[in-house]
C-alpha cells in the first residue's frame, strides 16, 4: 500500500503536462522539465503576457486547489496552455530542450516535407513571429530550405510564437551533421520530352544564377552545401573555360597596346624624319 501511494504521489507530480502532451494535436511539443517550469527565473515576463497566470502555473504543477465553477476552470485550462506553450518556447533552446526535440526530429514526429524532391526529409516545427497570436506554426525543411503548413488542422491551429522563430536556427546549429546536402534536382516541365519553352528559360536562368552564385562561393573558398559531384565537374570546366577566356582577352588587350605603341612610334618616327629632311632643305637654301 505504501509503494502504491508513493508512485501515486510521484505520477501525480506531472498529470497535468503528461495529459497536455498526449491530447490529441498536441504531438509537436516535449514535455517540459519540472525542475525548469517551477524556475522563476525560467518565466520572467510571463505573469503580463498570460491571464490568471498564477492559477495556471498552479494548474500546470499540478497544485491548484481552487474552488471556481466550470467557465472559471474553462478560462484558466485556457491560460494554462498558453502559459505551457511560452515556457516551450524558451525550453526547446535549452540543452535539455534540443536534446528532447531531437529526438522526435530522429522518429520525424513533426512530419516529412511534402516536396518530391526531398526525398522525404523530416521537418521541423518553426514559428515566423515571436509575437504570441500572431502567426500560426509552419514547418521546416533543411532540404530544400522552404516552410510547409501542417497537413493537420489541429497542428495549424497551433501559435508559431510556441517554438519561435530561432529554434530551427539554434537546432542545426547545435547539430550540424543533420543538415543534409542541398538537392540541385528540379522538376522540368515538358510535352511530349520537349522541355516547355517559358518554363525552361526560367529553369535556365535560376540554374544560371544558382552556377553563379556557386562559382563566387569557391572562388572565396566557402562552402555552399552542394554536394553533387557532375554539376561540380560541370562548375570546374565552367570555370577553367571562363579562365581561358579572360586570359585570351587579356592577351588580346596587351597584344592591341603593343600594337598601338609600335604605330605611335612608327608615326613619330616619320614625323622627326620629316622634320630632319625639312631643316636640312632649309640650311641648304642659306647657302
Amino acid at each position: 500500500m505504501d509503494d502504491f501511494v508513493s508512485e501515486s504521489e510521484s505520477d501525480y507530480a506531472s498529470y497535468w503536462r503528461d495529459w497536455f502532451i498526449s491530447s490529441r494535436g498536441n504531438e509537436y511539443f516535449c514535455e517540459i522539465d519540472e525542475d525548469y517550469i517551477t524556475d522563476r527565473f525560467n518565466l520572467t515576463g510571463l505573469n503580463t503576457e498570460v491571464q490568471y497566470y498564477q492559477y495556471a502555473l498552479d494548474l500546470i504543477t499540478d497544485v491548484f486547489d481552487l474552488d471556481c465553477d466550470d467557465d472559471m476552470r474553462e478560462t484558466i485550462e485556457k491560460s494554462a496552455r498558453h502559459l505551457y506553450g511560452l515556457v516551450h518556447a524558451r525550453y526547446i533552446v535549452t540543452t535539455r530542450g534540443l536534446q528532447k526535440m531531437f529526438e522526435k526530429y530522429k522518429k520525424a514526429d513533426f512530419g516529412k516535407c511534402p516536396r518530391v524532391m526531398c526525398s522525404s526529409h523530416p521537418l521541423l516545427p518553426m514559428g515566423l513571429s515571436d509575437v504570441p497570436n500572431s502567426k500560426p506554426v509552419k514547418l521546416y525543411c533543411a532540404r530544400c530550405e522552404d516552410i510547409y503548413n501542417p497537413k493537420s488542422s489541429r497542428h495549424a491551429a497551433i501559435d508559431g510564437a510556441y517554438f519561435g522563430t530561432s529554434f530551427h536556427n539554434i537546432f542545426f546549429q547545435v547539430y550540424p551533421t543533420l543538415v543534409p546536402a542541398k538537392s540541385v534536382e528540379r522538376y522540368i516541365p515538358r510535352c511530349y520530352g520537349f522541355k516547355v519553352h517559358a518554363a525552361a528559360a526560367l529553369v535556365r536562368w535560376q540554374n544560371g544564377q544558382r552556377d553563379e552564385m556557386r562559382r563566387r562561393l569557391r572562388k572565396l573558398e566557402v562552402e555552399s552545401g552542394f554536394k553533387d559531384a557532375e554539376d561540380e565537374a560541370e562548375l570546374d570546366e565552367e570555370e577553367e573555360e571562363d579562365d581561358e577566356e579572360e586570359l585570351a582577352a587579356m592577351e588580346e588587350v596587351e597584344g592591341g597596346g603593343q600594337q598601338q605603341h609600335a604605330a605611335t612610334a612608327a608615326v613619330g618616327a616619320l614625323g622627326a624624319g620629316a622634320a630632319t629632311g625639312g631643316v636640312a632643305a632649309g640650311g641648304e637654301g642659306v647657302h
